[in-house]
């Protein structure tokens, strides 16, 4: 944009923002094209957009925000609740790019009492509300069902499609079903059961979906106390089965308090990762949870949790059509709806609600992130590599690490082994076994300086790169070792970590830093894990080439040491003659009737030229 038109616009913005009210209400920020690009609250209008254009602002996307600003409008609203339902309404409406995004593409089930003459109760997804009441919805497909199986068992609602009339039974126009039959139904369809009684059992049934099963169980209570009373023993006994199913369904419901009725608890569980935020939402009635939901949210200006979780307050409370008067938050909330409290429990119940909320976002979160992992499994090594970076205060992403371990017997056989991990996966390719030629003796610290330095000064000279990160199998000294070589010798800079084992010999501490420090991971933890399984995996490589190295020794014959003979030949000459003493003592002859004459003359002149050898220095 032109200099010139550039002012013009700051100066138009800027004559805006001075004329602003500070009363509450919505303001919409537009671009050059005519879009609405943001939508905002506030309870000063011109307080809250002025802050958009501060020159100490420093968050990135809202500063792209503002350079993309062409003009502003406002609505002034009479109370700060006015000013939310606004809000949401009109993100709703023109769903702005840079406003928080409700990832929600599900449709959940709710259960649907119809206004029938003769109602029907069933699931769907598809809401149509002339056709009746709905209650839900339901995110737990499983409880939906507990329930309308409930209402079944005791209340008996029709399943028949029938558009059942007074006067089509009176006239005889339908039949009684296999439902029927069964005992699932009474068979109003042929007059076998009252419309009045039949009304009366479905708004029982209404009670139960409201998650008011107290006065149900009153009620059956009462009705099988007056049946009894009558003598009517049989109507009683099963008045007292329905009585008994209420009272089992109830026992399995998540009670906190029967003093705690119609409260809706939020909470906030953020991602600092993908800068996603997971809102939990439960409704109480009655002391008991009848509802609860946990929505995604995306993040689009680094948003704080207050805003996202008064954006959800509002939107899922109007979604759900609640008309609770507390409202159990996590922290205080600034703002105020009419005829409502928020609460920020510290204790007792309504603190175990709350702990229940945190629960369930937390674990939708985590079912979330395995969904995601599972379909794109690199997802999690970038979760974790995040996550160790962020434990050690790396500059980079740790995409490269290594690790060394050593091995030997009272120092035979020492060798030492490197492995290398990119992305969290072996690189099989690029391990590398060395032999230990300078150490004489089990001297396990002089051995790693060794191995440190072969490897790090060949890449230095080859400029092969470097890796993000080395881990030592061992504490302190080890780590020291590695920074001697890398740091003093070599004048390298990489971030050395160092896995230390208790005294029954297990991982339980990561170090880092010089002095080492203990790095604060739990050892249970998913990255704890990974890190355990690349110690492992070196130590598995270094203890492998050691015994192969020892096997090689063991199994090691003279034989071995004549150039020009092979396996075969070798195999041949033990098979016949069972002994390397034997084959030194056999004549040319049978020799080379075993192997051959060029081979048989190579064994022999071996095992004579030998023995002279030995006979002249004798």
């Amino acid at each position: 944009m032109p200099k010139q038109e550039n002012d013009i616009l700051k100066t138009h913005l800027k004559g805006i923002v001075q004329n602003l009210p500070e009363l509450p209400g919505s303001y919409q920020f537009w671009n050059a094209d005519k879009e609405i690009i943001y939508v905002g609250k506030a309870k000063n209008l011109r307080r809250r957009v002025a802050s958009y254009f501060h020159k100490e602002v420093d968050r990135f996307k809202t500063k792209v925000l503002v350079g993309k600003i062409a003009d502003i409008t406002y609505t002034v609203v009479n109370t700060e609740e006015d000013a939310l339902h606004l809000e949401n309404a009109l993100i709703k409406k023109y769903q702005p790019k840079y406003n928080v995004l409700l990832k929600d593409g599900k449709t959940y089930p709710s259960i649907c009492v119809t206004n029938e003459p003769f109602p029907r109760i069933f699931h769907t997804r598809t809401i149509n509300k002339r056709a009746g009441i709905y209650f839900g919805p339901y995110s737990h497909i499983g409880a939906m069902y507990a329930i309308l199986e409930l209402i079944k068992k005791v209340q008996k609602p029709r399943t028949c499609r029938f558009p059942l009339t007074e006067e089509g039974i009176k006239q005889g126009k339908y039949k009684q079903c296999l439902e029927f039959h069964l005992g699932n139904c009474d068979a109003p369809c042929v007059g076998k059961q009252s419309k009045e009684n039949y009304q009366e059992r479905i708004a029982q049934a209404k009670e139960i979906l409201k998650g008011n099963t107290r006065e149900v169980l009153q009620k059956i209570f009462d009705e099988m106390g007056e049946k009894a009373e009558e003598l009517r023993f049989e109507e009683a006994e099963q008045l007292k089965r329905k009585y008994l199913l209420v009272e089992s369904f109830c026992s399995k419901s998540e009670v906190v308090s029967h003093t705690i009725n119609n409260v809706d608890v939020f909470s906030i569980t953020g991602d600092k990762l993908s800068k996603n935020a997971f809102v939990n939402y439960l409704h109480v009635a009655n002391g008991t949870v009848n509802q609860s939901f946990t929505f995604e949210y995306k993040r689009k200006l680094d948003e704080s949790d207050e805003d996202l979780l008064l954006l959800a307050v509002t939107e899922i409370r109007e979604r759900f059509g609640s008309n609770a008067k507390e409202i159990i938050v996590p922290f205080h909330l600034d703002w105020q709806l009419e005829n409502v409290i928020f609460t920020v429990p510290q204790r007792g119940d309504k603190r175990h609600l709350l702990e229940l909320s945190e629960m369930n976002g937390k674990q939708y979160r985590f079912d979330r992130l395995k969904q995601a992992e599972k379909l794109n499994p690199e997802q999690r090594q970038t979760r974790l590599m995040k996550e160790l970076q962020n434990a050690l205060s790396l500059e980079k992403l740790p995409m490269h690490i290594e690790c060394f371990d050593n091995s030997n017997i009272s120092g035979t056989d020492a060798v030492a082994g490197c492995v290398v991990f990119r992305s969290l996966k072996p690189s099989k390719k690029e391990y590398r076994k060395y032999n230990i030629k300078t150490v004489i003796g089990p001297d396990d610290y002089a051995s790693m300086k060794e191995v440190v330095y072969r490897r790090y000064h060949r890449m230095k000279e080859e400029n092969t790169p470097l890796p993000d990160l080395i881990i030592t199998d061992g504490g302190r000294g080890q780590m020291e070792m590695v920074r001697q070589v890398v740091e003093d010798e070599l004048k390298l800079q990489i971030p050395i970590a160092g896995l230390a084992k208790d005294n029954r010999h297990r991982t339980n501490e990561l170090l880092f830093g010089f002095p080492p420090q203990v790095i604060g991971m739990k050892a249970d933890s998913e990255l704890f894990r990974i890190l355990t399984q690349i110690q492992d995996e070196v130590h598995r490589y270094a203890i492998t080439f050691h015994r192969d190295k020892r096997s090689k020794h063991a199994l090691h014959s003279e034989l071995d040491d004549i150039k020009g003979i092979g396996p075969a030949s070798k195999d041949l000459l033990i098979k016949k003659l069972k002994s390397v003493k034997q084959i030194k003592s056999t004549d040319i002859q049978t020799l080379t009737d075993i192997i051959g004459p060029a081979k048989a003359q190579l064994v022999y002149n071996y095992f004579h030229e030998k023995e002279q050898l030995s006979e002249d220095y004798s």
